[in-house]
């Protein structure tokens, strides 16, 4: 009797183990697509509809073979633009390759654009990165901004690189994005950073796009995030669309993990945001 019931205990943790080990893998290869309706009347009529996909920290992670499941949900999206906000390469894990997988098919459905996060700052290889990316017709936005155009209308598209490069100060950060707003046009931001949001609030932008969070790592019911790099524990900014004044900010929790291998109830990732006239 007590061998039956000491197998009986064996087996219920054996199994219990197995379910921990299936749901963590789980959590961190299935993905979900978050979709926000944006409302702005600075966006023109002509970009009613317009529709963003937003990726951010991939960190070169695979999602099947070449990245086919990424491709397949890229496809099934059909972006007007796509917008990548940092860390598509992992500075622990340097292989390009992985992640450019993703950039030679996604091109060919629509434009992409770009913008650096402090993993291209610390790899080592951001020179040969970027030069692939550009080669592959990938538009870099660190510290530029550019013209949407549709028919006769069009929004200042806005990307800032990551603060590591310019030596982790903020007023530089602050000071590029007050030369590249637009206060006669709809501002779009591309950042790395949620944690600037008063920067990007200070600056008249009007929707910042952002990552870098992971979405806290760990998602508490009724809490939010865990722990985010450079905000600490319990961050403020990890997830969701944030209102500040007349910015707002959408966060992507990411698509892949660093120096924290897991995920807990923070799936990984892709934003769509569909542009209202309205």
């Amino acid at each position: 009797m007590k061998y039956k019931k000491r197998m009986k205990k064996i087996s219920i943790f054996i199994i219990a183990i197995m379910g921990l080990i299936v749901f963590c893998i789980w959590q961190n290869n299935d993905i979900v697509i978050t979709d926000y309706e944006y409302k702005n009347t600075k966006i023109p009529p002509e970009f009613n509809n317009y529709k963003i996909l937003h990726i951010s920290d991939l960190h070169n992670k695979e999602f099947g073979k070449d990245q086919s499941r990424l491709i397949k949900y890229t496809k099934e999206i059909s972006p007007d633009i796509i917008v990548i906000t940092g860390d598509l390469i992992d500075c622990s894990h340097s292989n390009i390759e992985v992640s450019l997988d993703y950039i030679r098919e996604a091109v060919k459905i629509s434009p992409i654009y770009f913008v650096s996060g402090n993993h291209e700052k610390s790899s080592g290889v951001y020179e040969s990165l970027s030069e692939k990316l550009e080669s592959y017709g990938v538009i870099i936005l660190d510290n530029k901004n550019l013209t949407l155009q549709q028919n006769d209308s069009s929004i200042n598209l806005i990307g800032l690189s990551d603060i590591t490069f310019m030596d982790s100060n903020e007023t530089l950060v602050s000071e590029s994005l007050h030369e590249l707003v637009d206060n006669h046009s709809f501002n779009l931001l591309l950042s790395h950073r949620p944690e600037f949001m008063d920067v990007y609030t200070d600056n008249q932008v009007d929707l910042a796009l952002v990552g870098h969070a992971h979405g806290g790592q760990v998602r508490l019911p009724f809490v939010g995030g865990l722990i985010a790099p450079n905000q600490g524990l319990f961050p403020a900014y990890t997830s969701g669309i944030h209102y500040n004044e007349n910015t707002s900010m959408i966060i992507s929790r990411g698509l892949g993990n660093s120096i924290l291998p897991l995920r807990i109830f923070n799936r990984p990732e892709l934003v769509v945001i569909t542009l209202k006239n309205s």
